[in-house]
């Protein structure tokens, strides 16, 4: 058999074992019941990934916002997990410490902003999120304010899906099946600035941190126990925050004795061109979750940093802290973390985001010639573009949304080589998040691809006759 024919062959075989024995995340499995139409990526080199047939793609979404570095560092993870297993393969955190994860929390309390010194490590984000909450509560009852049993988040964000980080999650349709949440959260809105009537940025700062506030008394400002927000939220599409907003939030928290945690699963390592996005933003939050951009997706591992204030109560005397994950801060995962910070310091990880962010907001920009592109937002390496059925910024219908989000543009996007993100928790979205390693070109080759992915959607949804 011809090489090119085993590779199909054996592609094929794969898709039909995934389809009879595999359940995929969020995977709509009836159209995937045979594995036909499933991408299956089989390696990876640089900024691109390569399927079992063989086809290239440029990864523009760094593999869901994970793959900082994109995929040329094996050999060197590689060594690093081998001198850890030959080391010390396994240890749990439960009343213990190892030394990978006691170097890791120290280079992270270095990098973290002020006053933050401690960290809880977890497996992922969805854990990291979690245990916010509880550590949240058990400072709370640590100061005898047990009555804080509620939360604030933001519409439409999306916070994780264990039930704590669930109820935190302002997507209705990802809660509803699931019954009651965990506990009671109150959403507030969220920072998107397209399509307000707000006259100026102040006017709009203003509105959403008064909306916000009445969220919090609406649940009774003695029993919030905290605020949680992504320093840029993903789901919706990138809402950056507006001047003073985070200023805000510090100050509201203050006044009504709550805590601020920064959800920076995403946005953290990298991603808005610093370590933590929160500090670009002007505020210095309680907690900061954290997790896919801290091993770069090379191990899996999360962490919550935690404020000294937040942290004191554990130090007590009898006290114990009642939480504990058990391959949390495994011993391989954070040498390949404390790894992937070496790499970040040596290659200028951060300096290629912030010299290029310009350059890929210019390149994106130029999209809005296109009908079918209403906004262009984000920060760093992180953007998304709303889409719209008109110039004049109509929203499309829930089927023809549905077909431009859930086919028309996953299926054209892959087919020119692309991965990237089409989305409709909100309204319609497409997203990039390359890696952070990625150059002036590739960004370039990433926005070409998008734009022709565009243009054909704009021409078969807005002027097909």
């Amino acid at each position: 058999m011809p090489d090119h024919l085993a590779t199909t062959h054996q592609a094929d075989r794969l898709r039909e074992a995934a389809g009879k024995h595999l359940l995929l995340h969020f995977g709509q499995h009836a159209s995937l019941r045979n594995g036909q139409g499933m991408f299956l990526p089989d390696r990876a080199d640089g900024v691109y990934v390569y399927d079992a047939t063989g086809t290239r793609y440029i990864d523009g979404l760094s593999a869901l916002f994970c793959a900082q570095l994109g995929y040329s560092y094996g050999p060197e993870f590689a060594k690093t997990a081998e001198q850890q297993l030959n080391r010390l393969p396994f240890s749990t955190l439960w009343n213990t410490a190892h030394p990978a994860a006691i170097e890791l929390a120290e280079r992270l309390a270095a990098l973290a902003p002020d006053g933050i010194n401690r960290v809880f490590f977890t497996s992922g984000g969805s854990e990291s999120v979690e245990s916010a909450w509880k550590l949240a509560r058990m400072y709370h009852v640590a100061q005898g304010q047990s009555q804080r049993t509620k939360a604030i988040a933001r519409r439409t964000a999306y916070h994780g899906v264990t039930m704590g980080a669930l109820a935190l999650t302002g997507i209705p349709a990802l809660k509803e099946p699931f019954g009651a949440p965990a506990f009671e959260v109150i959403h507030a809105p969220n920072t998107n600035h397209y399509r307000t009537t707000d006259t100026d940025e102040n006017a709009f700062t203003r509105r959403i941190l008064t909306e916000t506030e009445a969220a919090v008394l609406e649940a009774g400002p003695e029993n919030v126990a905290m605020l949680i927000a992504e320093p840029v939220q993903n789901s919706g599409g990138c809402f950056t925050p507006p001047a003073g907003y985070w200023a805000g939030l510090r100050a509201m928290a203050d006044r009504y004795g709550f805590l601020l945690v920064a959800d920076e699963v995403i946005t953290g390592f990298g991603r808005i061109g610093e370590y933590f996005a929160v500090s670009k933003y002007g505020a210095i939050p309680d907690m900061i979750t954290t997790a896919k951009g801290l091993a770069s997706s090379y191990a899996a591992l999360g962490a919550v940093l935690v404020s000294d204030k937040v942290s004191a109560p554990f130090f007590n005397d009898g006290v114990t802290l009642l939480h504990g994950l058990t391959f949390a801060g495994h011993p391989v995962a954070a040498a390949t973390a404390l790894t992937n910070l070496d790499i970040f310091e040596r290659d200028g990880v951060l300096d290629n985001v912030r010299g290029l962010t310009g350059h890929l907001h210019k390149r994106l920009a130029e999209l809005t010639d296109l009908s079918i592109v209403g906004d262009v937002r984000g920060d760093g390496f992180f953007w998304a573009l709303e889409l719209v059925a008109g110039a004049d910024g109509r929203r499309f219908t829930p089927e023809r949304q549905d077909e431009l989000v859930k086919q028309f543009l996953p299926a054209r996007m892959r087919g020119l080589g692309l991965l990237a993100r089409a989305d409709g928790r909100g309204d319609p979205v497409v997203q990039i998040a390359p890696p952070l390693i990625a150059t002036r070109d590739e960004l370039d080759h990433i926005v070409d691809l998008l734009g022709q992915a565009l243009t054909d959607a704009d021409r078969y949804f807005l002027h097909a006759r």
